[in-house]
């Protein structure tokens, strides 16, 4: 495993490309329209699949990574949960992915696999524009995961004061905190984290449309806390919805979403996306969605 700048670059695309995004349950995904989208308006012919092991695909990474490549994909996105087990099946991690220790995106270039992660800059992106002003003091992590560990090092280069990580698997919240480094630590008690957190973010999949519920006992919520989701189907989920209805402030999924696609288009084509394009297939999509 390489980890060099090369896995940061890749060849400016023309014509006809085909991407995909590897996952369970993502028949609901927004990404492959906005991909689609936007290589039209810039003159590209774009096929986007899904690639969905829970509608009978199979689960073996090897197979999948072969195929795609035969296939003469250009590169493929990767979700829950598949982000960190995909990486021993790669030649290159960018920076951002070695840090992570999470890929969720994987560009095929010259007979190689480059493993990306456009997570860590799409969520804190998100939180420098979607919550300005957000006090950094102290934040309550859920969720220990590939998604968790892009949000724990994106708020670690935020100088957030104190990043207390919470997750059910054994010992992988203080795996996860040694990794992002002193401002870090594995906690167990959610309801004495909640209550000297200033944010709280569920990095869980516990909110989505096929997983209900709340990662944290929503009592513990406060008007001081800001909350921040990375769900986005449903966009408002319970926790947010209860957060809200307390005056927190809150940040739901679009963000993130949107600008890691942004920027995954980016190392697929080696064109830059234009962001308000691909927002507005976001939530044109949303507005079909809706009853």
């Amino acid at each position: 495993m390489n980890t060099d700048p090369a896995a940061e670059t890749t060849l400016v695309r023309t014509g006809s490309l085909r991407m995909g995004l590897i996952g369970r349950g993502i028949q609901l995904s927004r990404t492959p329209a906005m991909h689609e989208a936007e290589a039209a308006a810039q003159g590209l012919t774009c096929r986007y699949d899904l690639i969905d092991t829970d509608a009978g695909t199979t689960d073996e990474l090897s197979d999948i990574l072969a195929w795609a490549e035969d296939e003469d994909f250009a590169g493929l996105n990767v979700t829950y949960p598949y982000k960190q087990a995909v990486i021993p099946h790669l030649h290159h991690l960018s920076d951002a992915a070695r840090r992570v220790g999470a890929v969720n995106t994987v560009v095929f270039r010259g007979g190689e696999r480059f493993g990306h992660n456009t997570d860590f800059w799409g969520f804190g992106e998100n939180l420098r524009t979607g919550l300005a002003g957000a006090p950094l003091d102290d934040v309550l992590l859920i969720g220990a995961g590939g998604a968790g560990g892009a949000l724990a090092h994106a708020l670690n280069d935020m100088a957030v004061g104190r990043i207390r990580i919470a997750d059910t698997r054994d010992g992988a919240a203080a795996a996860l905190a040694h990794d992002v480094g002193p401002r870090a630590e594995p906690v167990g008690d959610l309801a004495g984290a909640a209550a000297s957190a200033t944010g709280i973010v569920n990095a869980t999949p516990v909110g989505m449309a096929k997983l209900p519920g709340t990662p944290i006992d929503t009592g513990l919520l406060e008007p001081r806390h800001w909350v921040a989701d990375i769900i986005y189907f449903p966009l408002e989920t319970e926790l947010l919805r209860c957060a809200r209805a307390l005056g927190c402030r809150t940040l739901d999924g679009e963000g993130m979403a949107v600008l890691q696609a942004v920027r995954a288009f980016q190392l697929f084509t080696g064109r830059p996306a234009e962001q308000s394009r691909m927002r507005a297939t976001f939530r044109l999509l949303g507005e079909e969605a809706a009853p």
